[in-house]
């Protein structure tokens, strides 16, 4: 396997070469497996970074399907951005659900599988020996004890850390961050040679403000912005009392939490806890060009999240010159330069003495928004297609020279391998 690198802007157009790679390798069709697709309500940055890398596999002539759970009011089978996306079966149903479409061929030939490994495992190795890539942003750890009911959480760190595992030591992973690959191998038993890291890119459409606007500007008074699913791990709560905080030497702050969730109500009583009506706001989902808007106007991202594959959305605020001040996480320790586009703090006194510093001081700002468009500009979608596709193309390369398969399959109910190509067209998927 190759060693984890980081990917360079790709030479010539990305598209091409994802395009002769492809040829090359004899990929022309590819099943994505994805607990949530990028329409679902609760979509985040998973979500983003599957449709950014799949929209431009499918502008180099890939086929590719996105198979993924049900989402009320989408249609089963859709498509998007030049891909086909299926839905069928709950949150829960569709991990099996996936694995007999493939399995019986419902989803239609295939010549590589991807798995998206969001705490729950697809468990790819046990039905699919072609080439592969798993994708795996980060260890999901205390997200469980967050997520689910006492006795049930215990059940999702035996899967991921001792139960899994071991069936993905012999297919390439794919991860965001440096820090999350260190996890992966020192929590999760992961071989090194094994995982790869690729940051994500950036949308185009973040960008900063344009000084010959002169409708565009600056918030005059002290803006912060908060953006991510209103779920435990984001730790909203902690953020609206460590801003609290914050404003008491900043009277004028506002603080912005965009996002919709289920953690909306105890984020609510937490925000009348600290008396912040007045200067705290949750305006929910908003479009694109209101987040675009919020991020320019922003003096401040900030986030206080206790798990991260990567920070997207400080990273998206970065591109828009508002630098962050993030809790010192695995993923944000890479998406965020500390000390050159943002601050890490480990503790709410940190994160209230770095926020409080970047607010009040025009110089320390001035410097880490020029640091932040610097952190931004290195960032491209079509830099991680192409690296990702590269980790793709390289198994299959790999398992051509072992004569195709990563170990003997059992024969498909009606005569043909699980793992080879299958000729007719899939309906029921």
């Amino acid at each position: 396997m190759p060693e984890p690198v980081t990917p360079d802007p790709p030479v010539g157009s990305a598209v091409d070469a994802i395009a002769e790679m492809a040829g090359r390798v004899g990929i022309e069709r590819i099943h994505v497996f994805g607990w949530r697709d990028l329409d679902d309500d609760e979509a985040g940055g998973s979500e983003v970074h599957a449709d950014s890398i799949e929209s431009i596999w499918a502008r180099a002539g890939l086929q590719v399907t996105h198979r993924t759970s049900f989402s009320s009011g989408r249609p089963p089978i859709d498509v998007r951005n030049g891909y086909r996306v299926s839905r069928r079966g709950n949150r829960y149903l569709v991990f099996p659900r996936a694995a007999v479409a493939e399995l019986t061929g419902r989803l239609g030939p295939t010549d590589a599988v991807i798995e998206i490994w969001n705490g729950v495992p697809f468990l790819s190795p046990w039905w699919w020996h072609g080439p592969t890539s798993v994708w795996l942003h980060h260890v999901h750890g205390p997200m469980w004890q967050q997520s689910l009911p006492g006795p049930v959480a215990p059940l999702g760190n035996l899967l991921e850390e001792r139960l899994a595992p071991p069936w993905y030591r012999r297919v390439p992973v794919v991860t965001l961050s440096q820090s999350s690959k260190d996890e992966l191998v020192d929590e999760l038993g992961f071989d090194r040679g094994h995982v790869t890291v690729i940051p994500p890119g950036i949308d185009p459409s973040f960008s900063p403000l344009d000084p010959a606007d002169p409708g565009v500007g600056r918030s005059p008074t002290p803006l912060a912005v908060a953006v991510g699913r209103l779920t435990p791990v984001k730790d909203f709560c902690r953020l609206v009392r460590v801003m609290a905080r914050v404003r008491d030497r900043v009277p004028d702050l506002e603080l912005v939490i965009v996002g919709e969730g289920y953690e909306r109500a105890a984020i609510e009583a937490q925000v009348a806890a600290v008396g912040g009506q007045d200067w705290v706001r949750l305006p929910g989902r908003i479009s694109d060009e209101e987040l675009l808007s919020l991020y320019r106007r922003a003096w401040l991202a900030v986030s206080a999240s206790t798990r991260e594959g990567w920070g997207m959305t400080l990273t998206e605020a970065a591109a828009c010159g508002t630098p962050a001040v993030a809790t010192d996480i695995a993923g944000h320790a890479d998406a965020i330069d500390d000390g050159r586009s943002g601050l890490l703090g480990r503790s709410d006194d940190e994160l209230v003495e770095l926020a409080t510093r970047v607010l009040t001081d025009a110089t320390t700002r001035s410097a880490l928004r020029a640091g932040a468009l610097e952190r931004a500009g290195e960032l491209t979608w079509e830099a991680c297609a192409l690296a990702n596709f590269r980790v793709l193309a390289d198994d299959a390369a790999a398992l051509a020279a072992v004569g195709g398969r990563r170990r003997r399959l059992p024969k498909h109910p009606r005569g043909v391998p699980t793992g080879a190509p299958r000729r007719r067209a899939g309906v029921g998927e």
